[in-house]
């Protein structure tokens, strides 16, 4: 269906033309007429087939009429608030709403966590229509009243099922509750799980169901593999794969920050430029990480399943599980980093032994078998040898080497007595014959006589070695 049959007013198409789309997806086509009859909607589709455009052109559509060119802030209160998981996917939805919203006097902003309030502060209290934020930093501008909600319309939920998961349903709560009870509100996400669709038609009013492909489905465009090897071999093996296929793009998805960041490292070190992305990064190191993928100087992009989320990158070829999620939808959600747009991708799983039963919930949830393919032949591991080894090496060819001269040459004294010294001291002891109490020295030892004290003889403490008492 092209835009044109949608009912879209021409500042929108003339928006949607300069991005060079004619024609609506599956879910752009379902949900637009649906939100543009005032239904609440629950839109489950594949990650890439333009889920975000889905609700953003009907949302501008709703408040073209409340635009306003006046200066004043009460012109512009907030009457759409779009929620979501990351700042990644928070900054990729405010993109598209500038984007579609450029012929119309609509204003917006985003608000996200990890980057100072002030901008954003003052980006509210000049006025929009358009609120897109992440739920905790919503709150915190709650409570520095820096935002008022109570004029919001329109509620939509991106990634509705993954802010449930990641633990925001209390936050969700506060929000909803500072919002008018009379409101449309709207659920998209790439899964539902059967616990999070009961949640959200709690939240929502007589909601319409719109799927535009079996639950939990991976993108078609994907073509799935897997690599059975030992975990201590995966790096190896990725290394391999990116210089035999000769990647210059690929995003690698791990379960721990800090693993993030050693693997990182890791392949650096191997002469693959790569970086990490996760939520203990700052938001300018994670937005330089993204731009340096995205503009080529990064090969590899290590993430976590959470900061990939809005991660939105055109023609995407690989994406790798060097570690396979412990949640099966989540693999859904990784491999929709790629085969996006139309274009065709590749998912590479690395399975180890302790990760058969992930991959066996996994194949259960695509209902059909991943390809095993067969292990390239991988160099051994590169040997390093520690400091602290070399240099016990190194002192034991040198104790050896003295130990062969010193054989070798006779008549050399040895090198620990070249200078011999007497065992007999100043005072006649002889050091080479066993201590006996009250035994006087054999030998007799001349000595100069000493010279006479002033003040006469005096006591001397033999245990302080001939201290005066006197002259202390």
């Amino acid at each position: 269906m092209s835009f044109s049959a949608l009912n879209l007013l021409p500042e929108l198409q003339r928006a949607v033309a300069d991005q060079g789309y004619t024609e609506a997806t599956p879910i752009q086509a379902q949900a637009i007429p649906a939100v543009l009859a005032g239904r609440d909607l629950m839109g489950c589709a594949q990650t890439g087939t333009g889920k975000t455009a889905s609700f953003t052109l009907p949302v501008l559509q709703i408040l073209a009429p409340h635009g306003s060119t006046s200066p004043s802030p009460a012109r512009h209160p907030v009457r759409a608030l779009i929620l979501t998981p990351t700042r990644e996917l928070a900054a990729q939805v405010y993109e598209s709403v500038q984007s579609y919203s450029k012929h119309l006097p609509l204003r917006s902003t985003v608000v996200y966590g990890g980057v100072d309030m002030k901008p954003q502060t003052q980006a509210l209290m000049s006025g929009v229509e358009i609120l897109v934020a992440t739920p905790g930093r919503l709150l915190d501008h709650v409570q520095q009243k820096t935002v008022n909600l109570s004029q919001v319309q329109i509620l939509v939920l991106d990634e509705a099922d993954r802010m449930l998961d990641m633990g925001f349903l209390p936050d969700l709560k506060r929000i909803i509750a500072l919002i008018p009870a009379k409101r449309q509100s709207l659920l998209f996400s790439a899964t539902f799980s059967d616990e999070i669709k009961r949640l959200a038609n709690q939240m929502l009013n007589n909601p319409l169901s719109i799927e535009v492909a079996r639950r939990n489905a991976p993108a078609d465009l994907v073509a799935h593999q897997v690599y059975e090897v030992a975990a201590e071999r995966k790096r190896a093996l990725l290394v391999n794969l990116i210089r035999q296929h000769k990647i210059s793009q690929v995003l690698i998805f791990l379960r721990m920050k800090k693993d993030c960041n050693k693997l990182a490292r890791e392949l650096e070190r191997d002469g693959i430029k790569a970086t990490a992305i996760h939520s203990d990064r700052t938001q300018a190191e994670r937005e330089q990480a993204l731009n340096d993928f995205k503009e080529g100087r990064a090969t590899a992009l290590v993430a976590t399943d959470i900061a990939a989320r809005g991660i939105d990158i055109a023609e995407l070829p690989y994406v790798v599980n060097y570690e396979l999620p412990y949640v099966p939808e989540d693999y859904v959600h990784r491999i929709g980093r790629t085969g996006r747009a139309g274009m065709p991708g590749t998912a590479i799983s690395l399975v180890c032994q302790d990760e058969a039963k992930l991959l066996a919930e996994i194949e259960k949830l695509l209902k059909r078998p991943i390809e095993r393919l067969p292990t390239l032949d991988l160099d051994p591991p590169p040997v390093r040898e520690s400091r602290s080894s070399s240099a016990s090496s190194e002192s034991s060819y040198h104790r050896h080497t003295d130990r062969q001269s010193d054989r070798n040459d006779k008549s050399r004294p040895h090198r620990y007595s070249e200078k011999p010294t007497s065992s007999i001291s100043a005072d006649g002891f002889d050091f080479n014959k066993p201590y006996v109490p009250g035994q006087t020295s054999t030998v007799a030892v001349t000595k100069p006589p000493a010279a006479p004290r002033r003040g006469g003889n005096a006591p001397v403490a033999a245990l302080l070695g001939g201290w005066n008492a006197r002259g202390k």
